[in-house]
């Protein structure tokens, strides 16, 4: 696959994550998921075995990470310091959804506030379910409020994404928070992102700030 893309005129990076075996094990316990390779095998074994399998990839990889002890935001820090040192003049943006009662995330350069909007949360068949749902989704964005919302973000990022580049900024990050960050915020920081991917910024990330284990 490699030598296809650079075939290409493409240069592939390759960023390879690891982690110790007893992190994975505990990994796999906390989370209840069975290892793929686990058939016939203990999850040591299973683990061993992947590793043996992938060592022709990790040995080609540019980049090698550590997760054992890493935080899942550290870790995405790094990402994002290689993408860029990988293309020092492209900015990459990153879309945090926060709900405003745990608090605006520090590093936000925009925040956007969507508690304008009706809340699925006071839908007794939506309470439960995340801004990543299709029944969410659709309740959101189905309020004539958030098309002219994204109808005005998309005026403000068209405006204000060349201008942080010119000043040489490397990183953008915008914060959409609504009450608890579990629906609205949810839905249009992945509306948003797709309309930047569409719009050709690239990379564009998202991370829902409350989805993260605690």
């Amino acid at each position: 696959m490699r030598g296809a893309l650079e075939g290409r005129g493409i240069r592939p990076q390759v960023f390879f994550l690891e982690a110790s075996d007893e992190a994975l094990i505990r990994r796999y316990s906390e989370t209840r998921h069975r290892h793929p390779l686990a058939e016939n095998r203990s999850i040591v074994s299973a683990i061993r075995l992947e590793r043996r399998l992938l060592d022709s990839i990790r040995a080609e990889a540019d980049v090698v990470i550590d997760t054992t002890d890493l935080p899942l935001r550290e870790l995405r820090e790094r990402l994002f310091a290689r993408l860029a040192e990988l293309e020092p003049d492209r900015m990459t943006i990153q879309l945090i959804s926060f709900g405003y009662k745990l608090g605006i995330p520090l590093e936000a350069d925009i925040v956007l506030d969507t508690r304008f909007l009706q809340n699925p949360y006071y839908v007794p068949e939506l309470r439960e379910q995340s801004g990543l749902t299709e029944p969410v989704r659709e309740y959101v964005l189905g309020q004539p409020g958030a098309t002219r919302f994204l109808e005005l973000v998309d005026q403000l990022l068209e405006f204000s994404i060349p201008a942080f580049e010119a000043e040489g900024k490397s990183r953008l990050t915008i914060g959409i928070g609504c009450t608890g960050g579990f629906h609205r915020s949810i839905v249009l920081a992945e509306e948003i992102a797709t309309r930047l991917r569409a719009a050709g910024h690239d990379p564009v990330a998202v991370l829902h700030r409350e989805l993260e284990p605690r």
